[in-house]
């Protein structure tokens, strides 16, 4: 086929009228690390998501790594399993490691991805863990009310890595990253808005908020609220001198800054039409990929697409096809947690049929906001004239 376009996998979400706005902004010499501007754009956000909370850090891979940490030091946990999917990205995992976690990874769902309840349910009979964390693949959501009765029944906080569904809404109108204990989010370039660098983690939950805000900082209480404030301070005997430099955790710093909040603030505000162009994006995916293919499904009131993904026989001559054709893809997600290097040198290869046919078969294609009809057109006529179907068993 005739190369038309260069195709990109994600696109800018920060327009020149925000980088002048930016220009203009940093010439008034205002606070540029961490301030008002910070605490304007939590705000906004969480409005946006319909929780009460919300911590601006610098990446969506702090911000898994604080909700780890926050519960860790928190004294909520009655031990240290963990189940993560294996499905996922690596720092949905990482951090588990790092603090010493024991990690138990799930199968994906054959229709959504996200974490197989059947294995689920065997994970925690056998294994009893204090804590799940799951993902939202490629924008859809997980099967949440099986979920809550397993988490119920055994008694599991859960947690959301949810940096690839901002804007998915469930059945009962909740976003994700409100649909747990606490939720991450990523702000980088490619996600559904970009601060640059930048993430946030969201919660309900009043002591935890305050603890994530000690452990961003260093671990100190600068930016917790009053009350707290005076309730750690008395716990110590720490007069107002010695507060500045007084470390309550033995925290991280992972602050962002106002200039990632400056651009935070104006791309929450597309978000709405940001969701509604990547949702029709997929449906037209949906329109004009070859129905042969598997498609991804699950439960939503709406979905803000990340990605069109499927399963292919022939995954390198397809990626070579569509490379030459000027489109970009990638490997559903990094496959299976199972089968990458760091898992099988730590703790051997484990096979999962669902991840493996992700980690072996798995692709998935451009959806951004400034694609069109006549793009996806374009794409799916490459995809479709390479691609073969792969269905267990082939």
């Amino acid at each position: 086929m005739t190369r038309e376009f260069k195709i990109n996998l994600a696109e800018a979400t920060i327009d020149q009228a925000e980088l002048n706005a930016l220009s203009d902004w940093i010439k008034t010499a205002p606070q540029i690390t961490k301030g008002p501007l910070t605490v304007e754009f939590e705000k906004q956000f969480a409005d946006y998501i319909g929780c009460q909370y919300a911590v601006f850090v610098n990446s969506g891979s702090s911000a898994n790594l604080i909700m780890y940490y926050a519960l860790q030091e928190s004294g909520r946990l009655r031990n240290h399993k963990v189940v993560v999917p294996a499905v996922s990205w690596i720092t949905t995992l990482s951090p588990a490691i790092q603090f010493g976690f024991e990690p138990l990874l799930c199968d994906a769902d054959p229709d959504d991805l996200g974490l197989d309840v059947e294995h689920l349910r065997r994970l925690c009979r056998e294994h009893r863990p204090a804590l799940m964390i799951l993902v939202h693949v490629l924008g859809h959501i997980n099967k949440m009310e099986e979920i809550y009765k397993i988490c119920e029944e055994y008694d599991v906080l859960l947690l959301e890595d949810a940096c690839e569904a901002l804007g998915s809404r469930y059945t009962d109108g909740r976003m994700t990253g409100n649909l747990g204990l606490a939720g991450s989010f990523s702000f980088y370039y490619g996600h559904h808005i970009s601060t640059i660098e930048g993430g946030m983690v969201c919660t309900n939950d009043r002591d935890l908020y305050n603890l994530f805000l000690s452990i961003r900082s260093h671990g100190w209480c600068r930016d917790i609220e009053e009350d707290y404030k005076t309730r750690w301070r008395s716990a110590y005997d720490v007069d107002e001198f010695r507060n500045y430099y007084t470390f309550y955790y033995p925290g991280f710093n992972l602050r962002s800054a106002d200039l990632n909040a400056f651009l935070g603030i104006s791309q929450v505000k597309k978000m709405p039409e940001i969701v509604r162009v990547r949702y029709e994006n997929y449906q037209l995916y949906a329109r004009h990929i070859d129905p042969s293919f598997w498609r991804q499904t699950s439960a939503f009131n709406e979905l803000s697409s990340f990605a069109y993904g499927t399963f292919v026989d022939n995954r390198m001559e397809t990626f070579r096809a569509l490379k030459a054709a000027g489109i970009e893809s990638r490997p559903l997600i990094c496959g299976s947690m199972g089968r990458q290097p760091f898992w099988i040198r730590k703790y051997g290869e484990l096979p999962l049929p669902v991840a493996d046919r992700v980690h072996y078969n798995g692709i998935y294609l451009p959806n951004h906001a400034n694609l069109n009809e006549e793009k996806i057109k374009y794409i799916a006529g490459v995809f479709n004239a390479v691609a073969k179907p792969y269905h267990p068993g082939n």
